[in-house]
């Protein structure tokens, strides 16, 4: 008997034991999992942050340079007037004789596809294998695609409406961006478009990716062949403007030297024509940005949707239009008139502030269905945002568009009687996200967007049911082969690269926060006060102590040398002045290459001295530099080396690449002209 009470004794204690060890278990992997999840959510914040910034300085630069079309002197508005021309040429004959591709011969060692019109499935899917193979498409095959889908679009309305009845399903597809082989891998999964199995997709196509240019012709393609089970909407990225600072001219001019010029001329035309919604059984919007308290699907149709050929500035038209009569909306629900602002020197916005923390929206109505508040529905249907909360208000992040919340998806679905919105524009860690009470669904097809593991790609089939039905995949088979951790830790990585670029890029501002909470200038912050003065500064809402290790080789105490950590970012063989120099060009770099890749009229990839001497004027005012003529011709003469009287664009750029994530360097030779006298 008394061993049978040794045995539970020692049972017991076992017993305790064991449970104590489960408890330590799981409070270590809970806190495991905390620290990944926050790691995870703040690499994520990282990105968006610094990609919607850009998107920001996107339209400010536009309306800063439609600002000085209106006001600045003829030689300004003669050297950027080109982008801002909204009808080059007038009449559909002209257009088809200045894009003709007749006179393009293919020769005969040209191993690519060949195309014959009108196409057929099988040229399709013969094209589609060909660039999965690496193969281009010939530049007279690509005129004509391009010309015969322009052709067919124009017959298309602004919203197109489908049926389930036809088919059992219906695929819908988020932004490509220029991801080729997302797109191989929805088509492998699913099948290629045909006749019982209709596609929708969903926008910004093009941009940031490497193979754009492939993904409209696939998608054109089969437009071509299924007109009526293949529906392309229009994605703030179809914008010839955006184009500029994101890729998309590049890659083309890159990849057809001789037509380029061509194809992106009709490829504006084109994406002008795109439409800008899809409706499904009448119940479901399948749109690419969002809505706003102003979007009304009966003035959609009649917007001539063509003319809108950017949605980064107000045409002439319609600001003259609504001038004076613009109507905001207060907090408290009333309305007041306003009158236009001034020149847009602040955070770009197509709404007047107010004092009220809502800003004004120019209402639909009759008397101004001409105006601006037509091209203020195709913005809000490019680039706004669902919100949590309740309220429709300037979406400031992107600098345009606007952010909506539940209950303007509550009355909209109501007035239209419909169910759901489907809509792309935001990339999602899981591919997908749905909000707004399940009756907003956000889809995202571009799988690593921020790097290989960042993010799943999706795409939603839709039956009778109107039931939306997700998969998501992943098209790199390297994140198959890291663990969760790894798959992290990578993108942690890649997020803190680009962070300490953007901390090298505002090094100067930083200094001055530090030293206001420095007041007696040793040179040491405590963390807390590094931390609050990065915030102050970035407006990134980051967890900075956290990220303070990772940012930060040494430290003294707990005491941030700042000037030490400085060191580590700064240019060596440079006077203040000029690291300050640099330091301001790098921070613009993106808006820089897009001023020069403006004036490149010709889409050379080279501009003339006196062109490149034009731009830094425009840069000096956009930027707020100092910078005489005598500065600017010296550093022209220093970049021209080979003396031919051009500037080559990529060449200049490639002086501000960052080669070491913690110490950027800059082309000697740019170096060496700027310390001889710029």
């Amino acid at each position: 008997m008394g061993c049978g009470v040794s045995k539970s004794s020692q049972f017991n204690r076992n017993s305790r034991k064991a449970i104590r060890a489960a408890i330590l278990i799981q409070r270590w992997y809970r806190q495991y999992v905390a620290r990944t999840e926050m790691r995870r959510r703040y690499t994520w914040h990282i990105f968006q942050s610094i990609e919607y910034s850009g998107e920001q300085a996107q339209i400010k630069l536009y309306n800063f340079l439609g600002y000085l079309m209106d006001n600045f002197t003829p030689s300004s508005r003669n050297l950027i007037s080109h982008i801002f021309r909204e009808h080059e040429v007038c009449l559909d004959a002209e257009w088809e004789r200045y894009f003709c591709y007749k006179n393009i011969e293919v020769p005969e060692v040209y191993s690519g596809p060949h195309l014959t019109f009108p196409l057929t499935v099988e040229q399709a899917v013969g094209l589609l294998e060909a660039f999965r193979n690496k193969k281009q498409l010939h530049s007279r095959y690509v005129l004509q695609l391009l010309l015969e889908t322009w052709k067919l679009l124009r017959m298309f309305p602004n919203i197109n409406r489908i049926s389930t009845c036809q088919s059992k399903e219906i695929t819908i597809c988020g932004d490509l961006h220029g991801q080729l082989e997302d797109l191989l891998l929805i088509f492998y999964k699913n099948g290629v478009p045909s006749l019982e199995r209709p596609y929708v997709f969903n926008g910004d196509f093009v941009d940031r990716g490497k193979d754009s240019i492939e993904i409209l012709l696939i998608l054109f393609s089969f437009l071509l062949v299924y007109p009526c089970d293949v529906y392309l909407n229009r994605g703030n990225h179809e914008d010839h403007l955006i184009n500029l600072r994101y890729g998309f001219t590049k890659e083309v001019l890159t990849k057809y030297k001789i037509h380029g010029k061509r194809i992106l001329k009709l490829l504006q035309k084109i994406f002008s024509w795109l439409p800008l919604a899809t409706v499904i059984d009448q119940k479901v919007l399948v749109l690419h940005g969002g809505i706003s308290d102003t979007t009304d699907l009966s003035v959609l149709p009649r917007v001539d949707r063509h003319n809108v050929r950017t949605t980064t500035r107000r045409g002439t038209t319609a600001r003259r239009g609504c001038r004076s009569t613009r109507i905001r909306r207060t907090t408290s629900g009333t309305t007041a008139g306003s009158t236009s602002a001034g020149p847009p020197s602040r955070a770009p916005s197509p709404w007047d502030r107010g004092t009220a923390s809502k800003t004004a929206r120019c209402r639909t109505s009759p008397f101004l269905l001409t105006g601006l508040s037509l091209w203020l529905q195709i913005l809000d249907l490019l680039w706004s945002d669902p919100m949590n909360q309740d309220g429709c208000v300037p979406n400031e992040v992107r600098g345009g568009g606007c952010y909506w919340g539940p209950d303007v998806t509550e009355d909209f679905l109501s007035r239209h009687n419909m169910q759901l919105i489907i809509r792309s524009h935001e990339c999602k860690q899981e591919g997908y996200e749905f909000c707004h009470n399940r009756k907003v669904l956000t889809l995202f097809s571009a799988s690593n967007y921020y790097d290989v593991g960042s993010n799943r790609g999706a795409y939603v089939k839709l039956g009778p049911d109107l039931v939306p039905y997700v998969i998501q995949y992943q098209a790199t088979s390297l994140t198959r082969e890291l663990t969760a951790r790894q798959s992290i830790g990578r993108t942690e990585r890649s997020a803190l690269k680009v962070l300490r670029e953007q901390l090298f890029a505002h090094k100067s501002d930083l200094i001055c926060a530090f030293k206001k909470f420095d007041p007696g200038n040793t040179g040491f912050l405590s963390l807390n006060n590094w931390a609050s003065a990065v915030e102050s500064v970035m407006h990134l809402n980051l967890p900075w102590r956290t990220l303070f290790s990772q940012l930060v080789s040494k430290s003294n105490n707990g005491m941030v040398d700042y000037h030490d950590w400085f060191n580590e970012l700064a240019i060596k063989g440079t006077n203040t002045d000029v690291r300050t120099l640099l330091e301001t060009l790098y921070r613009h770099r993106s808006t820089v290459e897009t001023i020069f890749r403006i004036v490149d009229t010709d889409n050379s990839g080279f501009i003339t001295v006196e062109d490149f001497r034009k731009t830094w004027k425009l840069l000096s005012v956009y930027l707020k530099m100092e910078i005489t003529d005598e500065d600017i011709s010296n550093l022209a003469v220093t970049i021209d080396s080979n003396h031919d009287g051009s500037i080559d664009i990529d060449e200049f750029m490639e002086a501000f690449r960052v080669l070491d994530i913690k110490k950027p360097q800059f082309n000697p030779v740019i170096i060496a002209g700027i310390n001889n006298g710029f």
